[in-house]
Parts: C-alpha cells; sequence; structure tokens
C-alpha cells in the first residue's frame, strides 16, 4: 500500500509509541582506548510513549534537551521504559542503550527529523566518548578515531565472544579517576602498534590474527585493583585457546574472543575468576546496530 506525502505525515502525527532496540557493545578491546568497539547480540529495548509519566530521570532528560534543541522542534511530553539483558555498569554500553534508545525513539514520534549519523553524533556527545555508541548506532566492528570519518565492518560468524560478567559494577566515572595525566612514549607506541593489529585483523576478517593482539598499557594495568582477577582470567582463557582478551570498557565484564571451544573458555574463565557471583556467556557479534522494531 502507498501513501502520498499527506497521508504519511498524518501516520506519522499518529503514532503515539516506539520501541527502540539497542544492542550491548564491549570497547577498547585492549589497546584502542576510546576508539574501537563491537556490538554484540545482547539487547535492551527501550519503549518511548507520548504523555506524561513517571520522572524521566537524568539521562534521558538529557538526551530528550538536546534532541528537541538539535531539532528546533518543541518539546512534547514523554514517558520511557527499558526492558532486556544488558546489565548496568558492567562495561557492556548500558547507558548507551538508554540514551540511543531514547534519541531513537524521540525521533521517530517526532517523524524522523534526524537519520542515524546524526542521532550517534549525539549519543556520543552525551556520553563523553563514541566507542560504545559507535557499534550500538551501526553494528559490527568500529574504529572512531578523533577526526576522520567512522569506520565499520561486520564481523564474520565464526568469531565468538566470550563474557565474564561479575556480580559487581564499576562506574565508568569511577574508572576514570584511576588512569594516569600522562604515560612513558614507549607504552604510547606499544598500543598504537596493537590497536594497528586488531584493526587491520577487523578489517581484512583476518581474525587469526587476533592471536596476542589485545595486549595494552594504557588503561588495563591501572584498572587492575578495581578488578583483582582480571590478569588470572585473561591468562586462563588465553590457556584454554582463546585468541586474546581485555577489560570491556571501564569493566566489570571481562570480554575474549574465540574461533574455538568457547565453552570451554567460558568454563575456565568462571574458575579462574574465583567469583562468589558471576556469569559467563558466549555470544556473536550484531551486524545491525539499533533496530526500530514494529
Amino acid at each position: 500500500m502507498f501513501f502520498s506525502g499527506g497521508a504519511a505525515s498524518r501516520m506519522i502525527r499518529r503514532m503515539n509509541e516506539a520501541r527502540v532496540r539497542v544492542p550491548a557493545t564491549t570497547a577498547n578491546l585492549g589497546p584502542g582506548f576510546d576508539c574501537l568497539g563491537i556490538a554484540l547480540q545482547i539487547y535492551n529495548t527501550t519503549t518511548v510513549r507520548l504523555g506524561r509519566g513517571p520522572a524521566k530521570g537524568d539521562m534521558a532528560a538529557e538526551a530528550a534537551d538536546l534532541f528537541f534543541r538539535e531539532t528546533k522542534r518543541r518539546a512534547f511530553a514523554f514517558h520511557w521504559e527499558v526492558e532486556g539483558s544488558v546489565p548496568r555498569s558492567r562495561g557492556l554500553g548500558s547507558s548507551v542503550t538508554v540514551r540511543l534508545g531514547v534519541l531513537h525513539g524521540l525521533n521517530e514520534l517526532a517523524g524522523r527529523p534526524l537519520v542515524r549519523a546524526d542521532l550517534f553524533r549525539l549519543c556520543a556527545g552525551l556520553e563523553g566518548h563514541p566507542d560504545n555508541a559507535a557499534p550500538a548506532a551501526f553494528g559490527g566492528f568500529t574504529i572512531t578515531p578523533p577526526s576522520g570519518p567512522l569506520q565499520r565492518y561486520r564481523v564474520g560468524k565464526e568469531l565468538c565472544f566470550v563474557l565474564l560478567i561479575p556480580g559487581f559494577e564499576i562506574s565508568t566515572p569511577a574508572a576514570r579517576t584511576v588512569l594516569p595525566a600522562s604515560v612513558p612514549f614507549r607504552d604510547a607506541a606499544f598500543n598504537a602498534a596493537s590497536a594497528a593489529a586488531v584493526a587491520a585483523a577487523f578489517a581484512a576478517g583476518n581474525y587469526a590474527a587476533l592471536d596476542g593482539a589485545f595486549h595494552d598499557r594504557l588503561h588495563q594495568p591501572f584498572r587492575d585493583p578495581l578488578i583483582p582477577c582480571l590478569a588470572p582470567v585473561l591468562d586462563a582463557a588465553r590457556a584454554a585457546g582463546a585468541l586474546g582478551g581485555w577489560l570491556s570498557g571501564s569493566g566489570s565484564t571481562i570480554a575474549c574472543a574465540t574461533l574455538r571451544r568457547p565453552d570451554k573458555i567460558a568454563n575456565a574463565m568462571i574458575v579462574a575468576s574465583n567469583l562468589d557471583e558471576a556469569v559467563a556467556i558466549a555470544v556473536r557479534a550484531d551486524n545491525s546496530g539499533v533496530k526500530i522494531l514494529a
């Protein structure tokens, strides 16, 4: 069935609810601090409805204020809720699922004045860094340099990600306070080489080349005290056959990449963590990014 522009506009104005599915993300991938990320097949769904409801919360209110300023549209009352499987404050981009979900929901209710790239830019600004926002918005493996265009690559189904998710939370601001103001030149050079190796392997789809490429000297050594099991878990994962691993975002999740035996790696990570409360799961990459649900 086809509609004229006027009919389509009337349909948009009658919409009073939008449901937006946003994938979890794992960022940094070791050496790619604040610039590398991957979308994962774990999701939160945000529902945005017209009309007044419970208090929005600071995160949603900030997203709404920015959306209406950017679009120069008259603000309208709305309320929202989120449900899904992305745990809070575990380094899996839970804040992005909310911000991007609210932004896309408002965009749908307002008649889509912005495109996906615009909404990504707004979300990255709210986050303060684009490493989670980019893969959540576009899917796959993303590189977001401080200057130059975003780069995105599909991730093959043969690559699996094993996540050890501890029972404790870590806030991103708290995890950033432990980082030093400067690092030795040799450590910066080490990370540049490692990040280039990770990016090249994903761009080429040569995942075997990821073997041993995830080492970092910029942030993970300083966050070790926040996640004491980090080193033992990464060592155990490698011994069990993983290509390598990293602290997902600022933690507390620890992620590994593998081409084989994710079950064996998951078990090894759980045992090595020695945590009373933790789960280990194996997931594939999401190559679609944010999705508006019918």
